[in-house]
């Protein structure tokens, strides 16, 4: 996979916006103006959030990713060359979870998720 396929996956989400907030190159993808999938300027991968450091941890001893540098302990790091079902997976449950933590509020101004 590349970093078109993951911006063309999460470009399909509803309500998601790009933004590069380092400048430099990043690739940080955001719903109700919070961060659900970050490609750096490295672009070796992208980082996801999951649902918490035990699910990050498990994956991680998998083998399926290493855990993300800068970010929390409940994000990880996907290799672009994960299975292209995982990485689609891995993309939407982070979205999926950041939207969901997001006020009434916020979450009745997006789009609805279909």
């Amino acid at each position: 996979m590349s970093r078109d396929f993951v911006n063309s996956v999460c470009r399909a989400l509803p309500g998601a916006e790009w933004s590069d907030p380092w400048g430099g190159g990043h690739d940080a993808w955001k719903v109700g103006a919070k961060m659900f999938a970050c490609i750096g300027v490295a672009n070796d991968g992208v980082s996801v959030k999951t649902a918490d450091i035990e699910t990050a941890q498990m994956l991680i001893e998998a083998g399926v990713c290493v855990k993300a540098p800068y970010f929390h302990r409940s994000w990880i790091r996907l290799p672009f060359d994960a299975d292209e079902e995982e990485l689609r997976h891995r993309l939407t449950a982070s979205y999926d979870l950041v939207r969901a933590s997001l006020t009434k509020k916020v979450q009745a101004t997006l789009p609805a998720r279909s």
